[in-house]
């Protein structure tokens, strides 16, 4: 059975942000994240995911677009059971310029 999602909203006029997720480390978390993400055809435009220094925790940044659908998404994502917390930082995050200069 294939599963039917959403279309995807443009994201023209649209800002971007950072969302902060302190899951706990196990496989399978990443791609749950991602996946809810996916079937409501919400656009992901960075993925980064670190272990935390007790191994037991990682840190998730996504990259989006702030529109009228990321507070619902939000709100999902704090429901999942591996999700510890979730914060939420506007595109000035240095996470991703930081990956960039990096790679450069």
């Amino acid at each position: 059975m294939i599963e039917q999602v959403a279309e995807p909203l443009q994201q023209h006029g649209f800002a971007k942000v950072v969302l902060e997720l302190e899951v706990n480390n196990h496989p399978g978390v990443m791609s749950h994240i991602c996946n809810l993400f996916a079937r409501r055809a919400f656009n992901v435009e960075g993925i980064l995911c670190m272990p935390m220094s007790d191994t037991s925790r990682s840190r998730i940044w996504l990259l989006v677009f702030e529109d009228q659908r990321l507070e619902q998404m939000v709100l999902q994502v704090e429901k999942l059971v591996d999700v510890r917390s979730v914060r939420r930082h506007g595109a000035e995050h240095e996470v991703f310029e930081r990956l960039e200069r990096f790679f450069h």
